[in-house]
């Protein structure tokens, strides 16, 4: 199908506000929802966008520049923007959209991006299906079984190997975008994580799975066989899947309302009855008693991937989880496996920076708040080295300061070095400090006399009021320049 064909829906209502005509008549391969600012990676040849423009802002041209240029280098088909969010389509990016020739598509408020997604779909398994070729529907038997499957909540292991029985002993995997193998059928053999991230170096088939509400969730049908099942049945199969994840995002937002609530009464603390606490915990699918590992993220769904890789979590919240470690690897092993984790999840977007901060262990649910408290710490000085952070790994006074807000840090190094400038002094009480406040193994480091060593260090201390003969002062002095 054609980017003109969805124009001629009625049904749709779309304005096509830019678009060459020999650039409406390319083949559209399939679609992909997005508003990351560069979803350049997540692309593939021939795909239609569809954008809500969360990421678009007035005062920052640069965004649409990026955008435009990302799908423009993927060979994107065309660029359908929701009105919704702006109560239109921005005139800047109509204007960056003809100088990339990226044909633009408005998409009304009234219209779903899954209606757009199903027209596109079905249109092409209907070309398929009346190309002379050996492609074939899923049997109506298979369909009505799935379609049972989906209504009584079977998980994606069950739907997967009753949707590919009929084909035969067919090695299929369903994969996240971090690598994690979701289901696969009884003949494939196991894909590890870090091979299984990127579907493209996998050879075979690789179906995207519904619209993906962010990189995490791009979920793929892959088989390594391409000629191993009809291309039209595959899709179909796809389909069953996506109407499944429609389904899951559903109870996940409950899952997600119950830990909210959870996570409100750990906040509260001693204010709240812990008869009232351990039911919050149960109705999360947490037992009442310890011991547990809070854990918070700055990507809830980051967090969210990163805990379906291990077995015996659950999510509470929008970025915050708690996990009981009374059982399954251990403590120990859970952070190690984070750890392992983490850069699949970093390579779905580098761009974010995601980071991760885990509590200490949390003896019991009145520890609970504590733990969330350390967490967030943890995350406040997690950073690019070092994104996954336990509060019992800071070990450093350095590392104990790098989760102090930036804003707080400055404050404190103005107050105690501003006196000094950027100059020779602050130099001089650096290396100072730095070996031992030794005059002479200072004086040597610096290439100075002894005697200016300590005229600029009486100079220091006459301006700081700080006596450096004295350790709290040294570590006031000390602290304060490590917060730079």
């Amino acid at each position: 199908m054609h980017v003109l064909d969805l124009l001629q829906s009625d049904n749709l209502g779309l304005n096509l506000l830019w678009g060459d005509p020999n650039l409406l008549g390319q083949e559209v391969s399939g679609v992909t929802a997005t508003d990351l600012e560069d979803p350049g990676r997540f692309l593939e040849r021939g795909e239609l966008v569809l954008s809500g423009l969360v990421w678009w802002a007035p005062d920052e041209p640069s965004r649409t520049e990026r955008f435009v240029a990302a799908l423009s280098a993927a060979g994107a088909t065309a660029l359908l923007a929701g009105e919704e969010t702006h109560g239109g389509v921005p005139e800047d990016l109509v204007a960056t959209c003809r100088a990339h020739r990226m044909p633009l598509v408005a998409v009304p408020a009234r219209t779903s991006f899954r209606a757009v997604t199903e027209t596109v779909y079905l249109r092409r398994w209907g070309d398929l299906s009346r190309r002379p070729t050996r492609l074939f529907a899923l049997p109506e038997n298979v369909r009505n079984e799935l379609s049972a499957l989906l209504e009584r909540g079977a998980d994606p292991a069950e739907l997967l190997d009753r949707a590919c029985a009929h084909l035969g002993r067919l090695s299929c995997h369903l994969l996240t975008a971090s690598g994690r193998t979701v289901a696969r059928t009884p003949s494939a053999p196991p894909i590890p994580a870090r091979r299984a991230a990127d579907p493209a170096r996998l050879g075979g088939v690789s179906l995207r799975v519904g619209a993906a509400g962010s990189p995490y969730d791009a979920w793929v049908l892959h088989v390594p066989d391409p000629d191993a099942a009809p291309p039209r049945v595959l899709h179909e199969i796809a389909e069953v899947f996506a109407q499944y994840r429609d389904g899951q995002a559903g109870r996940e937002a409950v899952a997600r309302q119950t830990g909210e609530e959870l996570r409100g009464l750990i906040e509260a603390g001693a204010a709240v009855d812990p008869g009232v606490l351990e039911e919050a915990l149960q109705a999360a699918g947490l037992p009442p008693k310890g011991p547990y590992r809070v854990l918070v993220a700055n990507s809830g769904a980051a967090l969210a991937e990163a805990l379906a890789h291990l077995d015996g979590v659950r999510v509470v919240g929008e970025s915050v989880a708690v996990l009981h470690e009374g059982y399954g690897p251990g403590a120990a092993d859970t952070m190690d496996r984070l750890r392992a984790v983490w850069p699949l999840l970093r390579s779905c977007r580098p761009e974010a920076g995601i980071r991760l901060g885990a509590g200490a262990q949390a003896a019991g649910p009145e520890d609970l708040r504590a733990a969330l408290r350390q967490a967030r710490f943890a995350l406040s000085a997690a950073d690019e080295q070092e994104p996954v952070r336990a509060v019992d790994d800071l070990e450093t006074l350095s590392e104990l300061l790098a989760g102090v807000p930036p804003e707080v840090r400055e404050v404190f190094r103005g107050r105690m070095l501003g006196p000094l400038g950027d100059g020779m002094l602050r130099e001089t009480l650096e290396v100072f400090l730095a070996n031992n406040c030794s005059w002479t193994r200072t004086a040597e480091a610096m290439h100075l006399h002894v005697n200016t060593v300590h005229y600029r260090i009486e100079r220091v201390e006459a301006l700081t009021g700080r006596d450096l003969s004295r350790l709290d002062h040294k570590l006031d002095l000390y602290a304060a320049l490590r917060c730079a």
